[in-house]
C-alpha cells in the first residue's frame, strides 16, 4: 500500500505559486525517478501543497535528501516558518469522515453540580398494615 506525503508551502514575501513555477520541474521528474506513484498539486488562498505518493516511506526518505529537493525547499518563500513536510495528504484534516463537534469552550463545557441526595426512606411505614383475621 503506498503512502501519500505532503509538502506545504506559505505564501511570503513572495508567493508560493512563484516558487511552484521554479521548482516544480525538479521536484516531479526527481520523485518519478525515484519511485513516486502519483502527485498532485493543490492551490490554496494560503499557498501551495506537493502531495505525492510513494509505495515505501525509504523512497520518500531518498527522495527528501536529494541535492535538488534540498535546493528547493531551501528556497521557500518563508524558509523559517512557511514550510511543513508531513506524511498524509495535506492542506485539510485528511479525513473521509467529519470531525465530531469539540465541547463548547468556557460555561457551556462545565459538569453539572450533582443533585444532592435523596434522604433516606422509611420503608416500614410503606408496607400497609396486615386485615386483622
Amino acid at each position: 500500500m503506498a503512502d501519500w506525503w505532503s509538502v506545504e508551502v506559505f505564501d511570503a514575501q513572495s508567493s508560493a505559486l512563484a516558487w511552484r513555477d521554479s521548482y516544480e520541474y525538479t521536484l516531479v521528474e526527481s520523485a518519478i525517478t525515484h519511485g513516486a506513484l502519483m502527485w498532485e498539486w493543490h492551490m490554496h488562498s494560503w499557498g501551495i501543497v506537493l502531495e505525492i505518493s510513494f509505495r515505501e516511506e525509504r523512497d520518500w526518505d531518498r527522495w527528501r535528501t536529494l541535492p535538488g529537493v534540498q535546493a528547493a525547499l531551501d528556497a521557500v518563500p518563508d524558509p523559517v516558518s512557511g514550510l511543513l513536510l508531513h506524511r498524509g495528504r495535506g492542506g485539510s484534516s485528511g479525513c473521509f469522515v467529519p470531525r465530531r463537534p469539540r465541547p463548547a469552550p468556557g460555561a457551556a463545557a462545565a459538569e453539572l453540580p450533582e443533585p444532592p441526595p435523596e434522604p433516606p426512606r422509611n420503608l416500614l411505614s410503606a408496607v400497609p398494615p396486615s386485615p386483622a383475621a
